[in-house]
C-alpha cells in the first residue's frame, strides 16, 4: 500500500512512455448505474453488520430505500426518458438505455431479496427481543383489535377517498411514493357474482406507525397503517364484500425540467415545477408478492410500465419511513452520543478573525465541531468593522443559525449577497422559503448562473481593518448545514491570504454580476477551469513519473465517473504514478488491470458518518500540493456547475490532512472494501496480528481526546 507519506517513493517507472492504447475501450469502464447499485449495497452490508448497534442498522435499511428511491426517480427516470426520445447513445461500458435498465433490473432484484431477509428475519425479530414490535393485525388481541377499529373510524376513516378502477372511471392518480391498497370487491346480482377493483390511498398525512397503548410497560408496540385500513375496508364499501387488498406503491420521475432561458422569474418557475413533481411520469411499481398477475398487469397497463418495471417486496414496503423508529429513545440500541471537539487554537477565543489572522485553519467535521462556521458569521453580522458578507448556499437546515446570521446582518446595515440554489435537488421548497425570507429584510439574493447549479461552498467577508481592507474566507468541503455537520466528514479551511481573497471577490462578482471571468490567481472553479486544472494536475504527475522524479496522487471524494478524468488516470497509471482513491459511492474505473491501472487503488468506506469531504493530493516530484473543495470528478461538478477547488498552502495542515487523516483512510481494515477489476467490492479485513483500524473510531476517540 502506498501511503500519503510514501507517495512517489515506490513504483518507479521505466522513463520509456507506454505505448499506446485506446482508453475510450468499454471494456475498461464499469457501468454507473451498476455502480451505484455496489454502493448501496455497501450501506445495506452495514445493516447486515451485527458489530453494529440494533437501531444503527435499522438506520441503514432506511438510508438505503431512500438512497433507492432517488436512484429511481432520477437515475431510472433519466434512462426511461432517453428510451422515450429514442436516443440510441451507449454509455461509456458501452450499453444502450435499454441495456442498462435490464443490467438494473437483474441486478437490483437480488439486493432486495437481501435487504427484505435482513428487515423481515433478523432486525425485526431483534427489535421485538428489546420490547420494539411491529405487529400484524391478525396478532392482536380483541380487545386491542376494538381499539385500533375507534382509532380507524375516528382518524382515519374520515381521511379515506376510495376511488374505482373501471371503464367507467380513468384510472386515478398515484402520488410519487405514496402506498396504496388495491381492493379486490364483489356482489351477487341477478345475473351473478359481478367483480370489482378499487384504490384506497394510505394517507401521508397520518403516522404511519401506529402505537399500540394496550403495550406492556416499557414495550413500543406499533402497527402499521396499511395494516389497519386493509383489515377494515368493508366499511369503505357497504353493499360489497370485500375479497382480498394488495399494497402497491409506485415512484415517479422527480427531476425538474427547467427551461431557465424562458423562467423571467427562476424562483416562481421552481415553485411551478414542484408541484408538478408529483405528476411525473412513473418509473417503477412495488407490489407484495400475493398480488394476483391479474391485477398486476392491470397496474402496469394503467401506469404505461413494463414487467421489469415491476418489484416485489415481501415485507413492508418504503422502508425510508423507518427513521420513525430509529428515533425512539434508546440509547442503548444505538451509537454512543458524542461532542465535536473545539479546535486547540479556537479554545477561549472569541474572535474568529483574530484566530485567522494568526495562520489558516482547518476544521475536521463531524469530529470538529462546526460552531465556528456558524460563529463566523455570526461575528460578521455583529462587528462594526465588517462592510460586506457575501454566501453562497446550497443546502441548509430548516432552522439555520446561517441565514439567521445573515438577516441579522442586514439589519445592522450590511452589505450582505447570498446565492441560494434554488435547484438543490429535493432542497428545492427550503431554499424558496430562505430566498423569500431573506429579500424581506434587503439581502441581495441572487439564483445563480442560468443552466449551472452553484454547488460551491464559500462565504466572503469583508473587514475595513487599520491596516486597511482585508478579506476572510471560509471554503467548505459540506453545505451550509448546522444539522448535516454533525452526520458528515467534510473540512473547512479559514483564511484571510490576500490572493485568495481576490479569487473569491471575483468569483461572487461572476456570481452576482455580468463579470466573465474565467481565470483565477489560485482557485480552481468550474465550468471555467476545473477541469483543465485536474488533468494538468493529473498529467503533471505522469511527467514526473516518466522522468523518475517522484509521483503519486491520492484523492477523497464521493464519485468517479467523467471518462476524461478516468482516462487521465489510466495515463496517469501507465506511466507508474502510483494512485490511492477513497471513493464513497460510485466509481467507473476498473483497478488493477494489467498495463492499464496496475498502480490504481481504490477503497470505499461507508460507515457512522456520511464520508463527504473532498481532498486531492499531487506529488509533484516532491513539492507536494493538496487541494480541498466541492466537486467530485464527474461531469456534472466539471462542466455544468459552479464548484471551488482551493489549494491548501499552510504546510502544518497539509500534513495533517496527509498524515493524520488521509493515512487513516488509507490503512483501515474494517469498514474499507476495495474495488476489484470486475466492478465487485471486497472488504480489506484484519489480518492476523494486525490492529483494528476502523477510521471513523479513530477519529472519534483522537478528537474526544483533544
Amino acid at each position: 500500500m502506498i501511503t500519503g507519506s510514501q507517495v512517489g517513493s515506490d513504483l518507479r517507472p521505466s522513463p520509456t512512455a507506454p505505448a499506446p492504447l485506446a482508453l475510450d475501450d468499454p471494456a475498461l469502464y464499469i457501468n454507473r448505474e451498476t455502480s451505484w447499485l455496489e454502493f448501496n449495497d455497501r450501506v445495506l452490508e452495514e445493516a447486515l453488520d451485527e458489530r453494529n448497534p440494533l437501531l444503527e442498522r435499522l438506520k441503514f435499511i432506511a438510508i438505503y430505500g431512500t438512497n433507492l428511491d432517488e436512484f429511481f426517480m432520477i437515475r431510472i427516470a433519466g434512462l426511461m426518458q432517453q428510451m422515450a426520445a429514442e436516443v440510441h447513445k451507449r454509455s461509456d461500458d458501452g450499453r444502450l438505455p435499454e441495456e442498462q435498465l435490464a443490467l438494473v433490473s437483474e441486478r437490483l432484484r437480488r439486493s432486495l431479496a437481501r435487504m427484505t431477509d435482513c428487515l423481515q428475519n433478523q432486525l425485526f425479530p431483534a427489535l421485538e427481543r428489546h420490547g420494539i414490535r411491529i405487529l400484524r393485525y391478525e396478532q392482536l388481541d380483541s380487545e386491542t383489535k376494538r381499539a385500533m377499529r375507534r382509532y380507524y373510524d375516528e382518524r382515519v376513516f374520515p381521511v379515506l377517498t376510495p376511488l374505482a378502477i373501471d371503464k367507467g372511471h380513468p384510472f386515478p392518480y398515484i402520488s410519487n411514493l405514496s402506498i396504496s391498497l388495491a381492493v379486490e370487491l364483489s356482489e351477487t346480482t341477478a345475473d351473478g357474482p359481478v367483480h370489482y377493483v378499487a384504490r384506497v390511498k394510505v394517507p401521508g398525512s397520518l403516522p404511519r406507525f401506529v402505537p399500540v397503548d394496550s403495550a406492556p410497560p416499557g414495550q413500543r408496540w406499533f402497527v402499521l397503517l396499511e395494516d389497519i385500513i386493509g383489515h377494515n375496508l368493508e366499511a369503505l364499501f357497504p353493499g360489497l364484500r370485500v375479497t382480498a387488498s394488495h399494497a402497491f406503491r409506485v415512484t415517479r420521475d422527480a427531476d425538474l425540467d427547467l427551461q431557465e432561458d424562458e423562467a423571467d422569474d427562476l424562483l416562481r418557475a421552481i415553485e411551478s415545477e414542484l408541484r408538478k413533481r408529483r405528476f411525473g411520469e412513473p418509473v417503477r411499481l412495488e407490489v407484495e408478492p400475493e398480488m394476483p398477475e391479474s391485477l398486476r398487469a392491470k397496474l402496469l397497463e394503467a401506469l404505461e410500465l413494463d414487467r421489469n418495471d415491476c418489484y416485489e417486496v415481501d415485507g413492508m414496503m418504503g422502508t425510508a419511513d423507518l427513521w420513525t423508529l430509529y428515533a425512539i429513545d434508546e440509547p442503548a440500541l444505538k451509537d454512543p452520543q458524542f461532542t465535536p471537539a473545539i479546535p486547540k487554537r479556537l479554545i477561549g477565543q472569541t474572535d474568529i478573525f483574530a484566530a485567522i489572522r494568526e495562520g489558516d485553519l482547518l476544521l475536521h467535521h463531524p469530529y470538529e465541531s462546526f460552531d465556528p462556521v456558524v460563529q463566523f458569521v455570526q461575528q460578521a453580522a455583529s462587528d462594526p468593522s465588517v462592510l460586506a458578507i457575501k454566501q453562497t448556499l446550497y443546502r441548509t437546515s430548516g432552522n439555520s443559525p446561517v441565514v439567521a446570521a445573515l438577516l441579522d446582518a442586514a439589519e445592522n446595515g450590511k452589505q450582505v449577497a447570498a446565492l441560494i440554489e434554488l435547484k438543490a435537488r429535493f432542497d428545492e421548497e427550503n431554499n424558496i422559503h430562505w430566498a423569500r425570507t431573506l429579500e424581506r429584510v434587503g439581502v441581495h439574493v441572487v439564483y445563480g448562473l442560468p443552466g449551472l447549479k452553484t454547488h460551491a461552498k464559500v462565504t466572503l467577508v469583508v473587514r475595513d481593518e487599520p491596516d486597511g481592507i482585508r478579506r476572510y474566507m471560509h471554503f467548505g468541503t459540506g453545505n451550509y448545514n448546522d444539522k448535516t455537520a454533525r452526520v458528515y466528514t467534510d473540512l473547512s479551511l479559514f483564511t484571510c491570504r490576500a490572493d485568495l481573497g481576490a479569487d473569491a471577490t471575483q468569483l461572487f462578482n461572476a456570481l452576482t454580476g455580468f463579470s466573465k471571468a474565467d481565470s483565477y490567481e489560485q482557485l480552481m472553479v468550474a465550468p471555467t477551469g476545473l477541469r483543465t486544472g485536474f488533468e494538468e494536475l493529473i498529467a503533471r504527475e505522469t511527467e514526473h513519473a516518466l522522468a523518475g522524479r517522484p509521483s503519486g496522487i491520492i484523492a477523497k471524494l464521493n464519485a468517479i465517473s467523467d471518462a476524461g478524468i478516468v482516462q487521465a488516470l489510466y495515463r496517469a497509471s501507465r506511466a507508474g504514478v502510483p494512485i490511492d482513491l477513497v471513493v464513497r459511492g460510485m466509481c467507473v474505473l476498473r483497478p488493477g488491470i494489467p498495463g492499464v491501472s496496475e498502480t490504481i487503488r481504490v477503497r470505499s468506506i461507508v460507515g457512522r458518518f456520511l464520508e463527504h469531504s473532498r481532498v486531492f493530493v499531487f506529488s509533484n516530484g516532491g513539492q507536494r500540493e493538496i487541494y480541498v473543495g466541492s466537486a467530485d470528478w464527474m461531469g456534472r461538478n466539471l462542466d455544468r456547475r459552479v464548484e471551488t477547488v482551493v489549494p491548501v498552502f499552510d504546510a502544518m495542515l497539509g500534513d495533517m490532512i496527509v498524515d493524520d487523516i488521509l493515512d487513516v483512510y488509507l490503512a483501515d481494515n474494517v469498514k474499507a472494501r476495495t474495488l476489484l477489476p470486475d466492478g465487485s467490492y471486497e472488504r480489506r479485513g484484519v489480518l492476523p496480528g494486525e490492529p483494528r483500524i476502523d477510521t471513523q473510531q479513530i477519529f472519534l476517540k483522537r478528537y474526544q481526546a483533544v
